[in-house]
């Protein structure tokens, strides 16, 4: 008998598949969304070859769907950004695959490198650029898919009414 307890398991516990949670085919949770797109980031030759560079316009392209989310593809050229803009009622993990690109917000500025990944929450209002003289290409996840993403003027990129959910950025390894 085991002293620190009265409790003894008889056979292997992995054998009784009723008593263990059952892998889930898509993410649900925040970690889980930051787990994909780090997972997503990690497998640069999956990608890569599907990165586009267009000098008028953001390309963009969706990478995945899932019951509730969206996974979506982004090239930035120097000097592009998104303007001041927030993603209605989705939240968002944001990773930056490669390059670099600049978040302005309410609260101040940042520069995002390859492996850094911001996470925010509906309302969260905020400006991507790249303003170095090098394409740069990012991840966005959404959830729920994202359905609007309205604009806002440069002045008031946070409403003191929004909610505020801000992560400091994490390298992807």
């Amino acid at each position: 008998m085991n002293s620190d307890s009265d409790l003894q398991i008889a056979g292997d516990i992995l054998e009784v598949p009723h008593l263990l949670q059952p892998e889930r085919e898509h993410p649900s949770t925040v970690a889980e969304f930051v787990g994909l797109a780090r997972a997503i980031a990690a497998d640069r030759a999956r990608w890569e070859p599907l990165v586009q560079y267009d000098a008028t316009t953001r390309w963009y392209h969706r990478l995945r769907t899932g019951p509730g989310y969206e996974v979506w593809l982004l090239s930035w050229v120097p000097g592009q950004g998104s303007g001041p803009h927030d993603h209605g009622r989705s939240s968002g993990v944001l990773t930056v695959l490669d390059g670099a690109l600049t978040e302005r917000t309410g609260r101040g500025t940042r520069v995002l490198t390859a492996g850094d990944q911001r996470v925010f929450a509906p309302g969260y209002a905020h400006d991507i650029v790249n303003d170095t003289l090098e394409p740069a290409v990012s991840l966005h996840v959404y959830h729920p898919g994202l359905t609007e993403m309205p604009m806002r003027p440069a002045s008031r990129l946070r409403p003191a009414a929004a909610p505020h959910c801000e992560a400091r950025p994490a390298r992807v390894r």
